[in-house]
């Protein structure tokens, strides 16, 4: 599968078949995320796999009782190591860059899965401390993301991506004329033009 269609493809599942994912597959999403970059290169991500059932029953709980994940054979707790990057980068590396390092290795793991065929959902709601003490996460070791896998019984549509126009600024932020192009593009006339285009298609 080609990446472009890989990037656009993906969406997040939470419907899942009740079948287990094989070692290979999870550890194929695994070596995925550790191609990630890391600040420093200090690779300060851990996983924790988990199919235990009761215990994806008290994680499902400290998800704010998602219990829809419960349906997915597999968690992955992505962790963040703080020792190491705390000491190289002090209080920002902690704050900031162990996060931004582990999102890295999760996005990786969303993309191959949807390449292998599974489906996944990025978790980030959940109790710290709960799920802390449920796979016996260290001190110095903090929950970042949560990570259902499993094999998809259905795709939900993918939710609309507004244009690019809306997000890309040129040299300064809220500056929407590109030099090159010698192109204002106001990000009112963008979403004027949207919602034309809305109120068109249901005319037909």
């Amino acid at each position: 599968m080609e990446l472009d269609q890989v990037l656009k493809e993906r969406r997040s599942v939470r419907k899942f078949k009740n079948l287990n994912v094989p070692w290979y597959l999870i550890s194929e999403c695994l070596e995925a995320a550790i191609q990630a970059p890391s600040s420093g290169n200090v690779q300060n991500w851990r996983f924790v796999v988990v199919r235990d059932k009761e215990s994806r029953e008290k994680i499902a709980k400290a998800c704010d009782e998602q219990y829809w994940m419960t349906k997915a054979p597999v968690f992955i707790v992505v962790c963040s190591d703080v020792v190491k990057i705390k000491r190289l980068f002090g209080p920002r590396g902690e704050a900031l860059y162990a996060v931004q390092n582990c999102s890295a290795a999760i996005e990786n793991m969303l993309l191959k899965a949807h390449e292998l065929g599974l489906g996944t959902t990025w978790i980030g709601a959940f109790d710290e401390s709960k799920i802390k003490e449920i796979i016996g996460i260290p001190g110095e070791v903090r929950p970042q993301g949560i990570f259902a896998i499993g094999y998809p019984e259905v795709y939900d549509e993918k939710p609309r991506r507004e244009p690019l126009e809306n997000f890309v600024f040129f040299e300064k932020y809220s500056q929407r004329e590109d030099k090159e192009r010698g192109k204002l593009i106001p990000a009112v006339d963008v979403i004027k033009r949207h919602t034309t285009k809305i109120i068109e298609k249901h005319k037909k």
